[in-house]
């Protein structure tokens, strides 16, 4: 199975060639040259890991970094690839909530093997407890929290809302949910539309803000809190 990167780095020489490595040995690989426009690709894409950079324009790598964390709640893991090799430097990025930090020059097998470990990790993480905003989802118990209050879901309803979690933040289509859900073969065509509604009813109505979007032509996807 390939490992999807987002290279998030604004020299066009070295990501191109890092790139080039990436890709020879299997690598999926998606681009942003400054941190704005990572957060843009995060907002309707989903990655393995993110490789990024510390120093670039618009918005550095660890403003970025915390913005993906403490706002957009996500945690996929994230590897800093820096100059910067201080100690107060290192400890800056640990802070802003990244999982991995390598000081340039690297040598790429090094970074590939980097890659796969937290790649690994996040695959191991995707069982037991998941939290986004303020839903907290037991994967093991199948058991769900919003702001602490229990809500009970059908077992379609539960792989329904976990699908939309794996992706988030990015949008599910209609033919992606639908093989999750019965292998691509709904009992009937307003299936899926039913279970969204009754998801819907389940973890939004009761409270201010809504999870689940719609997002036409694409299809659905669990909003990024605040």
């Amino acid at each position: 199975m390939s490992i999807t990167v987002l290279l998030v780095e604004d020299d066009s020489e070295l990501a191109g060639s890092l790139a080039d490595y990436l890709m020879e040995v299997g690598f999926e690989l998606d681009f942003a040259f400054n941190g704005q426009a990572c957060l843009e690709l995060c907002k309707d894409n989903s990655y393995d890991v993110l490789i990024m950079d510390v120093n670039m324009p618009q918005m550095d790598g660890l403003s970025a970094c915390q913005i993906l964390r403490e706002q957009y709640g996500l945690s996929t893991p994230i590897i800093f690839l820096t100059a910067r090799d201080t100690l107060e430097d290192k400890l800056a990025g640990f802070e802003a909530g990244c999982d991995d930090y390598l000081v340039k020059p690297f040598a790429p097998a090094e970074l590939a093997a980097r890659l796969k470990v937290l790649a690994q990790r996040k695959s191991n993480s995707k069982a037991k407890l998941v939290q986004l905003g303020d839903i907290e989802i037991n994967k093991q118990t199948q058991q769900i929290k919003r702001q602490d209050k229990a809500i009970e879901l059908h077992h379609i309803q539960f792989r329904l809302l976990e699908t939309l979690v794996q992706y988030a933040p990015a949008p599910v289509s209609r033919e992606v949910l639908e093989k999750e859900l019965w292998q691509g073969e709904p009992p009937n065509c307003d299936a899926l539309r039913t279970h969204i509604y009754r998801l819907r009813m389940a973890i939004d109505k009761p409270f201010d803000s809504q999870l689940i979007k719609t997002i036409h032509g694409k299809g659905y996807r669990l909003a990024i809190p605040d």
